[in-house]
């Protein structure tokens, strides 16, 4: 960062004198310490601009594990990013130009100075990180989860490539009966692989390599769910017919190659924007919708006795219990007997709860929601803890869901619709990974889309 900031400052600088260079206007020219003050004053809000932007965009994120040529090409996009929006922010209306070659050269001539002199700033700074990865001032503790031959093959593996890495294994987790003696010789058993998540805390694990046979994809899964929310990031082994399948990504040249779980669903730009988007378009909407809020109340109140509005406790992000607050469409008493799922015909909705539901009025005190920050507008559907007991007996990777905010619609539900049953819920459970796995803004507007449409037509139930 203060490399970026001052690669920024120095470069706004240099600017300054490149334009009067372009403009033949340093003849004669002198520096008062007015001017002096501005330009000082000015670079630096240019400098927070520039750091502000490279944090939005992801740049200050797992810098341990950098690669200088990607660094560059990156840097080469976002530089030219940054360079449009100052230039149309600070530079079109530049007294001193004349014509638009001019402004073509106003424009390159920042840009240039921009990326080369933070080229070369970020490219020093990430080289003398990396200087104190390979000499092992900085290393990961680092787990082997495997005990055949293919974890002895990857153990001598990563120990012959992977020293830029920064890997240093303290051990490894038995799965199965067989134990490799090479194996066993070379690193600590450092217990079974169920209980991963304590290992992984006592050891201040950071790294997870899972090696074993790709074709066990039952037994790959169940140490998935086991390492659900554990902070420690984990690569597993990959076969040939995921690397055909483009599943495998090659970070570094030599590297041993690894299919990495994604920690990061966004990047940090669309986590700000989707929370601030989340928060100004809910207030706004509780806002400018009191009276629909109004009308629905008094509705419920006529339709039967009772509140207005149902509370019930639900799972959100990272598995924290909260209430969600909805219209009330049903009987009081409704679960007297116990927690069950709505039906098409279910007797205990009101005909006014049957309505609503259809339109999802029910749903719209949920904005309340969001603003508090329990839920997002779009995210999988919360659920009832008695119902996930159920669907994690089925379908462990359920918790999967755990890792962003539950929704006021998601895809799982413009896709599939309400479940009925705890099968149905496992069937929906498909649409809501998928949606996870390819989490982005675009994403969320295609669901909303969905939604209206949805809506529209009167489909919800």
């Amino acid at each position: 960062m203060a490399a970026d900031f001052g690669a920024a400052l120095i470069a706004w600088m240099c600017f300054y004198l490149v334009r009067k260079y372009l403009f033949n206007e340093l003849t004669g020219y002198r520096f008062t310490e007015g001017a002096l003050f501005d330009l000082t004053g000015s670079a630096v809000l240019i400098a927070v601009f520039w750091t502000v932007l490279y944090t939005f965009v992801g740049e200050y994120r797992d810098i341990f594990r950098k690669s200088r040529l990607a660094e560059i090409i990156r840097l080469a996009r976002v530089s030219f990013l940054g360079a449009v929006v100052i230039f149309f922010t600070l530079l079109l209306d530049d007294e001193g130009v004349m014509n638009y070659r001019a402004y073509y050269k106003t424009f390159t001539a920042y840009y240039l100075l921009h990326f080369f002199i933070t080229g070369i700033l970020r490219t020093t700074a990430v080289s003398s990180v990396q200087g104190l990865v390979y000499r092992g001032r900085i290393s990961f503790p680092t787990l082997l989860v495997g005990s055949n031959a293919l974890a002895l093959s990857t153990f001598h593996e990563l120990a012959r490539t992977s020293r830029h890495l920064g890997l240093r294994l303290v051990g490894f987790t038995p799965v199965g009966n067989t134990v490799d003696p090479g194996l066993a010789a070379a690193l600590p058993a450092s217990g079974s692989y169920e209980r991963l998540p304590a290992l992984v805390r006592a050891l201040k694990v950071e790294q997870l390599i899972i090696a074993i046979e790709p074709s066990e994809h039952r037994l790959i899964q169940d140490i998935l769910t086991l390492l659900e929310g554990t902070p420690a990031r984990i690569s597993i082994l990959p076969d040939l017919y995921q690397m055909l399948l483009g599943s495998v990504k090659v970070n570094h040249l030599f590297g041993t190659p690894l299919i990495e779980i994604k920690q990061d669903l966004l990047p940090v730009w669309q986590v700000v924007f989707k929370r601030a988007i989340d928060v100004v378009g809910s207030a706004l909407f509780l806002l400018l919708a009191s009276w629909v809020y109004a009308f629905t109340a008094v509705m419920v109140k006529l339709s039967s006795p009772g509140p207005v509005f149902y509370r019930q406790e639900r799972i959100g992000k990272n598995g924290r219990p909260f209430n969600i607050i909805k219209f009330r469409s049903m009987f009081v008493d409704a679960e007297k007997a116990g927690p069950a799922l709505s039906s098409d015909h279910d007797p205990r909705i009101t005909n006014w709860g049957r309505f609503m539901r259809r339109v999802r009025l029910d749903e719209l005190p949920q904005f309340w929601n969001v603003v508090k920050g329990d839920m997002s507008i779009v995210g999988p559907r919360p659920e009832r803890q008695f119902f996930i007991d159920q669907i994690v007996k089925i379908a462990p990777h359920y918790r999967h869901l755990h890792r962003v905010r539950p929704g006021l619609t998601s895809l799982g539900q413009v896709k599939y619709g309400y479940a009925e049953t705890v099968a149905q819920m496992v069937e929906r459970l498909k649409f809501d990974i998928l949606y996870i796995e390819n989490m982005s803004l675009a994403m969320d507007f295609r669901v909303l889309l969905y939604t209206f449409k949805i809506i529209l037509q009167g489909r919800g139930k």
